[in-house]
């Protein structure tokens, strides 16, 4: 019961990171005026943060000892600033609406990478799930399925999310058959796009920011780099615990809270389109939670449960 809780809050906490990390890097971004000139920002902010647990917990010199591991640390870290950078780049070129669906792709990418790849079972039930929590996120995130249109560009969105789904698994390996804690992942993801962020700032023309930055946007900073040190601490204990699908359905609870979040501090409205959607999400997550007793099975197990 006490393991069930523990790792209950591991996905809210993991849900709550995620969704705050989201609200902020908004704020950020309109600020600025730069994607990149953000995302730097806030990953020198959870550069500071990341630094300080690791020498609280006394394992900062470890980072200087990874051996082999380095290059698959190194290539998440590439990965990670790829699918920014390919949303980026569609978001540039493309419609917000077929942006916002084509990103949320990484879902079933993910389910049937799980699938064929990796030889797990799916029930049917599992697929209508995904797909109900699935429409539901885009009814929340009012993507206009009318206005929807698709040019060559729009593949900068796929490219993102594959790239999404291949570093969940990545980490997963990484875990798996080199026994890297998160804290070690977290720290190399982070710094790796951070280099990557300021050679991008480097080359659109330097570290330009606008004039008259008060305490209020620095503490946003801050909020955002504690946000996504916790997307870290959360995200990667959790992947380590479920299977990669299961994480990924979690994680389309995000835009649920963002939504409220919107609301209460960002003054968004919260439309009578965006309730349905959150009662739809809400529908598609019970029938995950209940695969067991839909198809006679347990509950769906932590990673840890199936290897032992």
């Amino acid at each position: 019961m006490k393991e069930d809780l523990k790792y209950t809050l591991m996905v809210i906490g993991m849900v709550v990171s995620w969704s705050i990390y989201y609200a902020v890097s908004k704020v950020v971004v309109s600020v600025t005026g730069s994607a990149v000139l953000a995302g730097f920002l806030l990953r020198l902010a959870a550069l500071v943060f990341l630094t300080v647990q690791l020498l609280a917990d006394g394992n900062f010199s470890r980072l200087f000892h990874q051996g082999k591991a380095v290059r698959i640390l190194v290539m998440i870290g590439v990965f990670g600033f790829l699918l920014d950078l390919f949303a980026n780049l569609g978001y540039a070129h493309g419609s917000l609406s077929t942006g916002t669906a084509l990103l949320k792709t990484d879902v079933v990418m993910v389910n049937l990478a799980t699938v064929i790849l990796y030889h797990k079972r799916l029930y049917i039930s599992d697929w209508i799930g995904t797909i109900v929590m699935l429409f539901g996120v885009l009814l929340v995130l009012g993507v206009d399925f009318g206005g929807m249109t698709f040019h060559a560009t729009d593949l900068y969105f796929l490219l993102s999310a594959l790239c999404v789904s291949i570093n969940a698994f990545v980490i997963k390996r990484a875990q798996e058959k080199y026994h890297e804690d998160a804290d070690m992942i977290s720290y190399y993801n982070n710094a790796v796009v951070l280099l990557l962020f300021a050679g991008s700032c480097a080359l659109q023309g330097g570290f330009r920011l606008p004039a008259g930055l008060g305490a209020g946007f620095w503490g946003l900073v801050l909020l955002g780099g504690l946000a996504q040190t916790g997307i870290y601490f959360f995200y990667y204990r959790n992947l380590k615990h479920f299977e990669v699908w299961l994480v990924k359905l979690y994680l389309l609870l995000m835009p649920v809270l963002s939504c409220f979040i919107g609301v209460v501090f960002l003054n968004e409205q919260l439309t009578v389109m965006k309730m349905l959607g959150i009662l739809v999400v809400l529908s598609g997550a019970a029938v995950i939670l209940q695969r067991g007793r839909i198809n006679h099975e347990g509950r769906p197990k932590r990673q840890s449960e199936t290897q032992g």
